[in-house]
């Protein structure tokens, strides 16, 4: 199956912003982007290495269902989800979305990285927010395709319920969020797919081969694999790296526990970072690209964090110059 190519949203940080938000997916749409991706907060707390300190945050289900009812077939996906919702919350919205929308949704969900989310709506911080993750997966598919629904864990319990609508296509595709092999196993275990954010290739490709092992293992399908890198295009690789913090990036690696490191043991250069970011002209950006279509992704979401206050630009110059390549598509004359 050909590799998928979608685009995280500016919807947090100073960017956020309706029009980015709506025209940049209709222009996605309109350039043959397969999907567009949200993140999710509660109480957002921009990452410091990463992100300017601005604390707009728009909701990332609503902002989702309003991009659905502006396009016609790109695929809606959150990368990912936190379980500070209650199950039968998000299985509610997310049926109604599909029948608003339709089955276009893409349900990553992730632990979350910060107690304080969790403390404010009264949540334990003391325990295994995975297992959250585990207990929505199951409860959404009970909900999702019967009725009169009895469920009972160490976190919920209810009796007799039964939600509808039902979403539109069945159930939704609900994929684990997260880089470590604690969150590839996890996939395997009960997901359908595996989408972890920043990931070295060397550490992707040491998780997606350990992901087909465990599947074989236990006689179940493959999951989706997915991830989303930083991502910038320019002219030129110089142009495209003046505009990237390439040294958070290089902290950040460098304080991820469970990577592959280089062989110097330490992240010291851009090079050490690859797949942690693809930077270049479009011709870079494709090699990165058929990379990770070696190792074994199938759905590559590009993140423009760091180049949002050119969006438009941005997706122009990947929907021209890269998508047709990456396709085997002649670029038209002149685009």
């Amino acid at each position: 199956m050909a590799t998928k190519y979608g685009l995280l949203l500016p919807h947090f940080g100073e960017f956020a912003d309706r029009d980015l938000l709506l025209d940049g997916s209709k222009l996605a749409e309109s350039l043959g982007f397969d999907s567009v991706w949200v993140r999710d907060h509660l109480l957002f707390e921009p990452h410091g290495e990463m992100e300017k300190p601005n604390r707009s945050f728009y909701e990332a289900l609503t902002t989702l269902t309003a991009i659905g009812a502006v396009t016609d077939r790109i695929e809606l996906g959150t990368g990912s989800l936190i379980p500070f919702r209650h199950p039968l919350e998000v299985a509610l919205t997310v049926a109604t979305m599909t029948q608003l929308v339709g089955p276009r949704i893409i349900l990553g969900f992730g632990a979350g990285t910060f107690d304080h989310e969790f403390e404010a709506v009264g949540i334990d911080t003391n325990i295994k927010r995975w297992d959250l993750v585990e207990s929505t997966a199951h409860i959404l598919r009970k909900v999702w395709t019967e009725n009169n629904v009895d469920y009972q864990d160490d976190f919920f319990s209810f009796n007799d319920v039964t939600i509808e609508p039902k979403p539109v296509g069945g159930s939704v595709p609900y994929w684990y969020c997260g880089g470590t092999p604690a969150s590839a196993r996890r996939a395997v275990e009960y997901c359908d797919g595996w989408m972890p954010g920043r990931l070295s290739l060397p550490t992707f490709r040491a998780r997606v081969n350990k992901m087909r092992e465990m599947s074989q293992e236990k006689g179940r399908p493959m999951p989706t694999v997915a991830i989303i890198p930083p991502t910038s295009v320019e002219e030129t690789r110089e142009a495209a790296l003046r505009e990237v913090n390439v040294e958070g990036l290089l902290t950040w690696a460098n304080n991820a526990k469970y990577w592959v490191k280089p062989p110097s043991g330490r992240f010291e250069t851009w090079e050490d970072l690859e797949g942690t970011l693809i930077a270049g002209d479009p011709d870079d950006v494709v090699a990165e690209c058929r990379k990770f279509e070696e190792a074994g992704c199938e759905h590559l979401v590009f993140d423009f964090r760091f180049k949002f206050d050119r969006f438009f630009e941005q997706i122009e110059l990947l929907g021209k110059h890269v998508l047709p390549q990456l396709r085997g598509v002649t670029a038209e004359i002149g685009a």
